[in-house]
Formats: structure tokens, C-alpha cells, sequence
């Protein structure tokens, strides 16, 4: 057979392949030769090691527990406006942390909404800050993409399996033994180790809500070590560990995440005829208006406190934004630039090399990338180049594990016409693959710009005090207690976010047949 000719050559497929291992290995090797033997940790270290595994598994478990029956009411019910709350599930996933940090905090804070109608009551209040606080964020962050994983695994029973069990006439026990645990088996240490991963890099939620000797983590002892000690040395140590935690953590999960997958469902329609019973239908949509009151409540109180604010945000915000937006297209054009090549080569090794941005905290690359480059030149003075990469190569593997696959079927099922047409490099891109993969490229441009837009983790290790993007600016005005200011900033950046997402979105299914 000859061979086929692709849109992407392969020297450019290895090109890329190997800048990005370049950008991950580098910083690593850094990090290696500056840290010191293990016997280094203090107390306060592995402390933080045990907090951060901690939290973690806390954070794991409950986002599952809480998501099974969510899923599970979602997969047996049809509603006008069940697409709508599917989609809702995705949301929180790219929001910004440090504006879902402030809607929590506005909800379960010391003046949060919570808190006032406990006082009224005469009842004590309640307290977000430390260990309590870091799981309710972390299960509100990661609830709704459980569910979205938990709800494909629900979408793959097959139809006739259930029509099948009501026609033996079993009941919802009796379905959930045989038909729904056998799933739940398959598909939750999958998403527990999933959640578990994103949990053990998790940086802005203990930022905000952790802190002290008893509620710091890995990656907040990292930054705690730039900034108030500058020990450049116990910095890179720490590093060094959360690497080995999350890469350990992360090649489990990249083993089990091809059970679960990512992202939602089929969403075909299904008739469950074990669940019609009226104390069903009751639970059910308690369970979703529960989980809808969690996920909405925290943001319509940041957009009730900051939406007679962003007018009056001072200048340094406004920069900050257009900052923010500026990263965020240039490491939006990167990312889909390099998860183009890596998809084009098709292969277990690209994907694999893609992926490297799951399973390695963005911190860990900060690290490296100061050691690297603070002997020859100011961190601060390239903060906001090396924030862009950075973000683009965190986004790499969404948007890779997004396109990849419509790459393929594209090359399958048209490949070979296109081979007997002569197309190839810029024709074959243009006539075949592009038609074929624009609406999910714009799916991955969008997931990928709104990633960036809500970032708080490099910058934050490079910034001095007059650069910020506009995740840092709303987190400075909440350390200088100007909550409104901080709320009108995290309102911009909300619609930002969303904005830049819903255009990419818009431009890549409009018009595409997908």
C-alpha cells in the first residue's frame, strides 16, 4: 500500500514532540540538580506532603460518592432542559479557581450568605478556611466532571439491557445490582484517580482557602519558599517530590482514565422502565436541584456582588485583563498548533508526550524554568511569555485527547481519496482534515483560551508588583480585603473566560456539518 501522505509532515510532528519534552525535561533536570537529598525535608515539609495526600483523597472521594447518584438520576431521566443541565456540569471545569474561590467564600465565608442566616437563627457560624474548606472547593470544582464520567459510563449500558431487565421484571435493586455496579466498578477508580490527580496539583484553592502549618500543600510550600524564604534549594526539593507524587499518581490514571474516558456522553435517549415509581421521580430531582443549588448559588452571588463594580475597577485591573486576554490567545494559538502535530502523527508515543501537561504540576515547570533562568536574566521581566507557554502546554492534553480523535477518523475515512487526489500539506488540511475537525478544534481552542484565562499558578511565582494577569489582580484585592473590587474583577473575568470559549466554540460549529 503506498504511503499515506498527512496534512502535517512528520519532521514537524517530531518537532513538536520534541520541544515538549524539552519543555517538560529541561525545567525537571533543573529542579533535580538543585535539590537536595530527601534527608532535607523538615517537618513542615512532610507535613505538607500529608496534608496534600490528604486533601486529595478526601477531595476524591467524596466528588465520586456525591456524583454517582447525580450521574444516575441524569441517565434515567428526560427533561426539557436536561442538555442544558448537562452542559451545566462542565462549567465549573473552566471557571476560574480564584473566582470560584470568591462565589464560595461569598456563600460559606464569615460574611457569606450561609453564615448570616446561621447568625439570624442564633445558631454558630460556620468556618471555610483549612482542611474542610480545600475539600468543599475541591468537590465543587470536580463534582460536575465526575458526573460528566460517571454519566458516559451510565450511556454505555446498552438500551436493550434494560428493556431486557424490565421485561424479566426487575426493580431499581435489582437493575442497580446487575446492571449499574458492574459499571460503577468499571468506571470509578478511574475517576477517583482522576480527581485524586488534579487534586494533588491543585494550587489557587489552597492559596486562598489553606495556608498555616496545618492546611499547606506541596504546591503552596513550593511557592511559600520563592516568596517569603526565597530558599531557591528546599523549592526545588519540594518540586522534585510533588513531581514523583503526581507523576506516580498520573501513569495509574492514564492506565485507567481509557476506561472512563473524558468528556459528556452520547446522551441518546433512554427509557428506563425501573424507575417510573413517583418516589423515584421525587429523589431524582431532589438530588439534581441539590446538585444545580451547589454548583449555581456560589456563582450568582459573585455576579450580584460585582456587578455594579466593574465599571469602577481601577486601571490596574483593566491592564491586568487585557494581560490576561492577551496570554490567552497567544497560548491558545500554541496549543492547538502543537495538539495538531502530536495528533497528526497518531501514534501511542505522541499521545503519550501530549499528555505530560496532565501529570505534571505547572509549578514544578515555574520551578525549573527560575533556576533556569534567574543566573542570566530577571524572572520577572519574562513573566508573562513564560505564563503563556506554560498554560499552552497544560492545556496540550485536553485539547489533544479533544482533537486526536477526529483527526484519525478523518485520515480513515477519507485518507485514501485523498491520496489518489494528490492532496497533501496545506490542501489536504484545507479540503479534508479542517471540514472534518473544525468544530472540535474550536471546542479545544475554546476549552483551551478559558484554561489559561483562569490561571493563578506560574504567574504567580514570577509576577512582580507591577505585572499581573487578571486571576492575580482579583487575588491581590482580596489580600487587601477590597472584596467588591475583588468581586467586579472576578465578574470580568468570568465573562472573559466564557466569552472567549463561547466565540472559539461558535466559530468551530458554525457552519461545520459535526
Amino acid at each position: 500500500m503506498a504511503r499515506r501522505a498527512v496534512a502535517i509532515s512528520k519532521a514537524t510532528s517530531a518537532v513538536t514532540a520534541a520541544l515538549v519534552l524539552l519543555l517538560v525535561l529541561v525545567p525537571i533536570g533543573a529542579v533535580s540538580l538543585r535539590a537536595g537529598w530527601p534527608e532535607a525535608l523538615v517537618v513542615a515539609d512532610w507535613a505538607a506532603l500529608k496534608f496534600t495526600i490528604l486533601q486529595a483523597v478526601l477531595s476524591a472521594l467524596f466528588s465520586a460518592a456525591l456524583a454517582v447518584p447525580v450521574a444516575r438520576a441524569l441517565a434515567r431521566r428526560q427533561f426539557y432542559g436536561r442538555g442544558a443541565l448537562v452542559l451545566l456540569m462542565g462549567a465549573p471545569f473552566i471557571l476560574p479557581v480564584i473566582v470560584a474561590v470568591m462565589g464560595l467564600l461569598a456563600v460559606f465565608g464569615q460574611g457569606g450568605f450561609l453564615n448570616e442566616g446561621l447568625s439570624a437563627l442564633g445558631l454558630p457560624r460556620v468556618q471555610i478556611y483549612g482542611l474542610h474548606g480545600v475539600v468543599l472547593a475541591h468537590v465543587f470544582f470536580n463534582l460536575p466532571l465526575a458526573t460528566r464520567l460517571l454519566l458516559q459510563g451510565w450511556e454505555s449500558i446498552p438500551q436493550e439491557r434494560f428493556r431486557l431487565a424490565a421485561s424479566l421484571g426487575m426493580g431499581p435493586r435489582e437493575v442497580m445490582r446487575r446492571l449499574e455496579l458492574p459499571m460503577l466498578k468499571e468506571r470509578l477508580p478511574a475517576v477517583l484517580l482522576v480527581v485524586f490527580l488534579i487534586c494533588l496539583s491543585s494550587f489557587a484553592v489552597a492559596l486562598t482557602l489553606g495556608g498555616g502549618p496545618a492546611a499547606t500543600t506541596l504546591e503552596l510550600a513550593i511557592y511559600q519558599a520563592f516568596h517569603l524564604e526565597f530558599d531557591l534549594g528546599r523549592a526545588a526539593l519540594l518540586a522534585l517530590v510533588q513531581l514523583a507524587l503526581v507523576l506516580g499518581v498520573g501513569l495509574i490514571a492514564l492506565q485507567l482514565g481509557r476506561v472512563a474516558g473524558f468528556g459528556a456522553g452520547r446522551g441518546a435517549v433512554r427509557q428506563r422502565w425501573d424507575a417510573g415509581a413517583r418516589w423515584l421521580r421525587v429523589q431524582d430531582g431532589l438530588v439534581l436541584g441539590l446538585a444545580v443549588l451547589f454548583i449555581m448559588l456560589p456563582l450568582v452571588m459573585v455576579a450580584v456582588r460585582g456587578a455594579g463594580q466593574v465599571l469602577s475597577l481601577p486601571a490596574s485591573a483593566w491592564s491586568a485583563a487585557l494581560a490576561s486576554v492577551i496570554i490567552a490567545l497567544c497560548s491558545t494559538v500554541l496549543c492547538i498548533a502543537a495538539a495538531l502535530a502530536l495528533a497528526s502523527a497518531q501514534g501511542r508515543a505522541a499521545e503519550v508526550i501530549g499528555l505530560l501537561g496532565l501529570a505534571i504540576s505547572p509549578l514544578v515547570l515555574g520551578t525549573g524554568l527560575f533556576l533556569l533562568i534567574n543566573p542570566y536574566a530577571s524572572p520577572q521581566a519574562l513573566a508573562l511569555p513564560i505564563t503563556m507557554l506554560v498554560n499552552a502546554l497544560m492545556a496540550l492534553p485536553f485539547a489533544l485527547r479533544i482533537i486526536a480523535p477526529e483527526y484519525a477518523r478523518a485520515e480513515a475515512d477519507f485518507g485514501q481519496l485523498a491520496d489518489a487526489l494528490g492532496l497533501r500539506g496545506l490542501a489536504r488540511m484545507r479540503r479534508m482534515i479542517w471540514p472534518q475537525i473544525r468544530a472540535s478544534l474550536g471546542f479545544a481552542a475554546g476549552l483551551a483560551a478559558a484554561l489559561s484565562m483562569g490561571d493563578l499558578g506560574v504567574i504567580a511565582l514570577f509576577a512582580d508588583g507591577e505585572t499581573a494577569t487578571l486571576p492575580l489582580q482579583v487575588y491581590r484585592l482580596m489580600g487587601a480585603y477590597r472584596m467588591e473590587a475583588a468581586a467586579g474583577a472576578a465578574l470580568l473575568l468570568v465573562m472573559l473566560s466564557f466569552g472567549l470559549f463561547a466565540v472559539f466554540d461558535w466559530g468551530g460549529r458554525r457552519g461545520a456539518d459535526a
